[in-house]
This record gives C-alpha cells, sequence and structure tokens, in this order.
C-alpha cells in the first residue's frame, strides 16, 4: 500500500506558565515524543491510550491544527512538483551557504556512530546524544537532502542553486495552472458553473510552461551525470522524496492543504457554532475555498443535500440549528463538514467516545462505509480499545507521548508483548469469566521495557513477528 503520510522524529512540546517570574528558561510539557510512523492511503490507524498520553495532540498535530516542535511530517496527497511550497526556493537559494555547517554536522554524527561501536560500556550514553543530533540533523537538513538527493555533492553548487531556482519559478507557475484546472473540474463534478473560455487559455498556457521546464530538466540531469561517479552518490540520491513537509508550509499554504486533511471533533456540541444552519456549517469550507462562489449558485444547495444524505441526515434538515439535534445527529453534522470538501485523510479525534454506546455502532459502521465509497483515509483516536478493534486495520498504542507497539488490529489483540497495552487489555470490562488476563510481567524475556512518564529516551523498534513491532532494548 502507498504511504499518505510519513512521521518521523515529531515532538510537540506545551510551554508552562513560569511560578517564579524570574526563573531563568523554559518549561515545557512535552505531549508527544519522537513518534516515528507511516499511515498507508486507504488505511484506517486506531490509536489507542489512557487520557493524557497524547493521542488527540498527535492528531492536530501532523494536520497542523497546531504547529509541531520538531521532527517532519510528509504528505504524499499531493507531489512538491504540484504544490511548489515556498520552502523549497529557500533550500535551493541557501544550499551554498549551508554547506560547511552541513559537514560539520555529518562529521560529528559519524564520529557519536564510531564511539559507539568503539565503547561497550558508554553505548546507552552515546546512543542518546546520538538520537539528539540526528534529530537536529533531521530539523536542519532533511528537506534539504529530500529534495537535492546527490546534486549536493557537485563541485559548483552555486550553479547547482542557480538551476534548481529556474526549476522552481518554472514548476510554480505549472503547478498554478494544474491547480485552477483541478479547481475547475472538482466544481465540474460537484455540478457548479464554469468558464470554458478560461480552461481552454489555461491549458495553451500550461502547454508552454511545460515546454520551457523540459529543457531546464535537461540541465538538471546533465549536473546529476557530472556527479555519479562519486562514491556517495547513491546514498544522496536515495534521499530524495516527493512529500510535502506539512511543518515546514506557511499558514497560507497550510490552509490551501486543508481541504484535503480534515478532522472530526470529540463534542458534536462544542465544535458546531449554534449561530449557523446545518447548511451554513456544510457550506463554510466550500465557499472558503471557493468551490463555489457563492450559495446562489444553483448546484450548492443540491451538493450539500447530497453530502447529508450520505451521511445519514435528512434534506429537510438543512436549515434547522445544531441545538434541534441529538448527539449522534450532531456528529453525523460534523462528519457531513468534513467531508464536503473532499479530503484524503481525517483525523477521527475520539470521534464516538461522547455518544451512547448504540449510536457509537451507527456512526462507526458510517464512518467505514464512507472510508470505502470515497477511498479515505483516517486517524481513529480513543481511549477504548473495544472499539478501535472493529475498525481499525492496524493499532498504535501510545504511551506518556511515545507510541510503544503498533501491529494489525488482530495481532494486538491476539499477542500484545509491551506490558502497557496488556494492561490496556486487561482493562476491557467484559462479563466473561474466562476471558484471557494477560500477564503484566511474562512478556518476552529478552525484551526491556522502560517507559516512565518521565522518559525521553527511546528505545528502538524491534519487529517480533511479521508487521507487528514494539519500542524496547534487548537486554
Amino acid at each position: 500500500m502507498e504511504t499518505i503520510l510519513r512521521i518521523k522524529n515529531l515532538e510537540k512540546h506545551f510551554p508552562i506558565k513560569k511560578k517564579n517570574p524570574f526563573s531563568i528558561g523554559k518549561d515545557y510539557v512535552k505531549a508527544n515524543k519522537d513518534i516515528s510512523v507511516d499511515i498507508l492511503k486507504g488505511e484506517t490507524l486506531g490509536i489507542v491510550g489512557e487520557s493524557g498520553c497524547g493521542k488527540s495532540t498527535f492528531g492536530r498535530t501532523i494536520i497542523q491544527l497546531q504547529r509541531q516542535t520538531s521532527g517532519s511530517t510528509l504528505y504524499y496527497g499531493e507531489t512538491l512538483e504540484d504544490f511548489t511550497p515556498l520552502y523549497m526556493k529557500k533550500i535551493y537559494q541557501e544550499l551554498p551557504q549551508k554547506m560547511k555547517s552541513f559537514e560539520k554536522a555529518r562529521s560529528v554524527i559519524a564520529e557519536l556512530e564510531n564511539k559507539r561501536s568503539r565503547n561497550s560500556s558508554e553505548a546507552d550514553h552515546v546512543t542518546e546524544q546520538l538520537r539528539l543530533k540526528k534529530a537536529v540533523f533531521e530539523n536542519d537538513y532533511g528537506n534539504m537532502l529530500r529534495l537535492v538527493g546527490g546534486l549536493i555533492l557537485h563541485e559548483d553548487l552555486k550553479k547547482v542553486s542557480k538551476t534548481l531556482l529556474a526549476h522552481y519559478q518554472v514548476a510554480s507557475s505549472i503547478a498554478k495552472s494544474k491547480r485552477s484546472l483541478t479547481f475547475n473540474q472538482q466544481k465540474q463534478l460537484m455540478g457548479a458553473s464554469v468558464d470554458q473560455k478560461e480552461i481552454d487559455r489555461i491549458e495553451e498556457t500550461l502547454q508552454q510552461q511545460q515546454e520551457e521546464l523540459a529543457v531546464i530538466n535537461q540541465t538538471v540531469s546533465q549536473l546529476r551525470k557530472e556527479v555519479m561517479g562519486n562514491k556517495d552518490f547513491e546514498y544522496f540520491e536515495q534521499q530524495l522524496d516527493s512529500g510535502i513537509d506539512l511543518a515546514n508550509l506557511t499558514s497560507k499554504e497550510s490552509q490551501a492543504l486543508r481541504k484535503d486533511l480534515q478532522i472530526i471533533f470529540q463534542d458534536p456540541y462544542s465544535s458546531l457554532d449554534p449561530r449557523l444552519t446545518v447548511g451554513e456549517i456544510i457550506g463554510e469550507g466550500l465557499l472558503i475555498h471557493q468551490f463555489f462562489k457563492n450559495k446562489k449558485d444553483p448546484k450548492y444547495e443540491a451538493y450539500i443535500i447530497d453530502i447529508m444524505e450520505k451521511c445519514g441526515l435528512k434534506k429537510e434538515f438543512i436549515d434547522r440549528y445544531p441545538h434541534q439535534f441529538s448527539g449522534g445527529q450532531r456528529q453525523r453534522i460534523g462528519i457531513a463538514r468534513a467531508l464536503a470538501l473532499k479530503p484524503k485523510f481525517i483525523v477521527c479525534d475520539e470521534a464516538v467516545s461522547a455518544l451512547d454506546v448504540s449510536i457509537q455502532s451507527q456512526i462507526i459502521n458510517l464512518l467505514q462505509e464512507l472510508r470505502e465509497e470515497l477511498n479515505l483515509t483516517y486517524l481513529f483516536i480513543t481511549h477504548d480499545l473495544g472499539v478501535v478493534r472493529f475498525i481499525s486495520d492496524r493499532i498504535a498504542v501510545m504511551y506518556f507521548g511515545h507510541i510503544v507497539e503498533i501491529a494489525p488490529a488482530s495481532m494486538i489483540f491476539k499477542n500484545p508483548v509491551h506490558p502497557y497495552t496488556r494492561q490496556l487489555l486487561n482493562a476491557i470490562p467484559t462479563l466473561d469469566e474466562d476471558q484471557q488476563q494477560w500477564d503484566l510481567q511474562e512478556t518476552y524475556p529478552e525484551f526491556a521495557f522502560y517507559y516512565s512518564k518521565e522518559q525521553d529516551t527511546d528505545p528502538d523498534w524491534v519487529e517480533v513477528e511479521p508487521d507487528h513491532f514494539v519500542k524496547c532494548t534487548l537486554n
């Protein structure tokens, strides 16, 4: 399966207000600690853990409702070529100036790796130093490697910089033209009116731009051939990556991608504006992203009604206000709002925890049906393993800001390895006296688990069986 989001070394810290105004430095709550995980296109990845473990923070951070402190979040729903974020231009401009510090950082990491291999008595201390240095390196140079690849070895980096900047300028113009065409195609699919003469003009301009880009691409290929003989070329070329780093987007760029990355909030009461009707709540995003020019467009209301009916809402509800609905109906309104912009990825943040058990099953079934019909990808956040097992393809267990175990849903229930996962399973209410209770001590004897609330050190992933990973160290 293709990856839609790749999260690497993500951390999210919240500053704490100082009790003593004269104290030096800042204190932080570390809500997410060094999280790395791939979310696959079309899957439902369940995130489970007790309240306060960082689940909701993680969900909101990866779609940049709140900015991450460090790490990268790569999005593959669009390509870099088609989106051309501003950070690309900045990296190309600064390439020659950053090489000295880049080489110095690489040498420090190489020295620590050698030190770890030579001195086993200091291995744990050096490993932590190495982890921190690599996290800083990823923050400072990760996108540079992903964009430049093997060209970073070229002896004339000023020429490389100039060529890549020219590529960026033309690619930006092409991306703008393509977005205009895609936007008009989406409007047509929704039934909104479009200007065919404008579409023809855009297509003609696009053809000219693509011819110009082809010439620049030949120059880039020539530069790449000139460094192919370098022994490190293959390694750096493997770093090339077309993912868009959401953490480095401007506010305007993040807003443009908001239609692709949506969220269903936990509380169906406070998440809906009481002053807006159902139709206005669902249609607000459509107007902001200009899918329709205004409410008077004859297809605007028809599209909203279609989304409502997909989510189990009657069309006569369109002019009613949120206070006129039950909790389950309000959550359906929230789902309809998220679906209206045709997103590719949705964070379901405790989307059923505030509902009655009978309503929970209806909402879960609805989400399943919509995922299959619209090819959606979900991050399903909950504290209830009994709920997440029915909707998730994979389950990740979160404990004090870390993901400590991740596996296909069936494996988590059949063979939980981490003691915290076993503790969660033991806490599921049951009337079955023969229900298996998992021993918290007798896990894999060769593994050491050492997580605590204050623990920042991140052990390695160990694959205990195919596709089943747990964070631990080997004794």
